[in-house]
């Protein structure tokens, strides 16, 4: 069982950054890849960042690459996204999510956080 806790989230404007953070509670984290998945009022929740259990590996999705860096701090249980150059279009519910797999799907995460809320005024 992993326990997932989201903060960092805020108001930001175009252009600036902010940095999201996942505490993860639980024996198994570290055998977990992580990701972060976003969703705006209206749309489906979509993939946003994925790092693997190591941390050596990442993938980003097209629309935040360039800009966002995921990361993790094995020793503190947290994993972290980092937003740069921020636009009105990441505007959105950020929510952090664990998995014993891999990928970009959510449905193969099993374990979510409550969300951070994301609003990138222009």
């Amino acid at each position: 069982q992993v326990q997932l806790v989201e903060s960092g989230g805020g108001l930001v404007q175009a252009g600036g950054s902010l940095r999201l953070s996942c505490v993860a509670s639980g024996r198994t984290f570290n055998s977990n890849a992580m990701g972060w998945f976003r969703q705006a009022p209206g749309k489906e929740r979509e993939f946003v960042a994925t790092i693997s259990g190591s941390g050596g590996t990442t993938y980003y999705a097209d629309s935040v690459k360039g800009r966002f860096t995921i990361s993790r701090d094995i020793a503190k249980n947290t994993i972290y996204l980092q937003m740069d150059s921020l636009k009105p279009e990441d505007t959105a519910v950020y929510y952090c999510a664990a998995t014993p797999f891999s990928g970009t799907v959510a449905t193969m995460y099993h374990y979510w956080g409550q969300g951070t809320q994301v609003t990138v005024s222009s």
